[in-house]
């Protein structure tokens, strides 16, 4: 993974969060335009909300559609795209992965990100399955969602123990009734689902092992802590030994 050229740039504790999925997500584009000897790709945002990611990629200069079922998060993108001077390039739709190829253009995108989606599905096996249809053959897909030994990890370093058992044992990986996550995977249930739909995972990443962990105090109030923090999480995030405590997991996929 490489460490050059900052993260995404929303601000740094924003940027600690997201650091490890931003990095990987920019290096697979960078791979793509040049397999694809172009410098615009066409990339798709599945639940993209106000563009949290889609902003940021449309600023290095492609081409993004943002799909998602709110229409008030869609206000808030296109609100957001005009501030940094991306209309252009960002585009938003009304609809779900459900739907999704009636409502965007099937094999038509360079790389999809499907990223908070799965949890929340009712059927993700499906949802994966129409992501892929909406990729060109070379296509990349950067699938994030939460990690089920995160939770466990952090309900136990709350004094929950109880509901981090919970947690370990069901097999959505919920912790309680007042869990507002659906479900959760560990990385060997992802790399099934993309092996489902098609797609093959070309790396395994955690993302926020040591970020939702750490007391802020910590990292506001010790300069060089932030950055000391963020070179952690990047290195550790590339080391399957850490996968199992990530609060989320981020699969890099590619066709063949």
């Amino acid at each position: 993974m490489s460490r050059q050229g900052g993260v995404d740039p929303m601000g740094p504790r924003a940027g600690l969060r997201t650091a490890v999925v931003w990095e990987v997500l920019r290096d697979g584009l960078q791979r793509r335009a040049k397999t694809a000897d172009r410098a615009v790709l066409d990339v798709l945002d599945t639940g993209g909300g106000t563009g949290n990611f889609a902003v940021p990629v449309a600023r290095l200069g492609h081409r993004v559609t943002v799909v998602d079922p709110s229409p008030d998060a869609l206000f808030a993108l296109e609100r957001r795209a005009a501030e940094a001077g991306v209309t252009d390039r960002v585009r938003g739709v009304q609809g779900d992965t459900h739907g999704l190829l009636e409502v965007v253009e099937a094999g038509g995108h360079d790389m999809v990100l499907c990223h908070g989606v799965l949890e929340y599905v009712d059927d993700p096996a499906e949802a994966l399955r129409n992501v892929a249809g909406a990729l060109r053959p070379a296509g990349s897909l950067s699938l994030l969602a939460a990690g089920r030994g995160g939770a466990v990890l952090a309900r136990a370093l709350a004094g929950h123990f109880a509901e981090a058992q919970q947690a370990l044992a069901d097999p959505d990986g919920r912790w309680g009734a007042g869990d507002s996550l659906p479900r959760r995977f560990t990385s060997e249930e992802l790399t099934r689902l993309v092996g489902g739909s098609g797609l093959r995972a070309v790396a395994v990443h955690g993302v926020r092992i040591f970020a939702d962990l750490v007391p802020g105090v910590l990292v506001d109030g010790e300069p060089g802590a932030l950055e000391a923090l963020l070179r952690l999480e990047l290195a550790a995030a590339e080391e399957p030994g850490f996968h199992s405590v990530a609060t989320q997991l981020h699969v890099l996929a590619e066709r063949g």
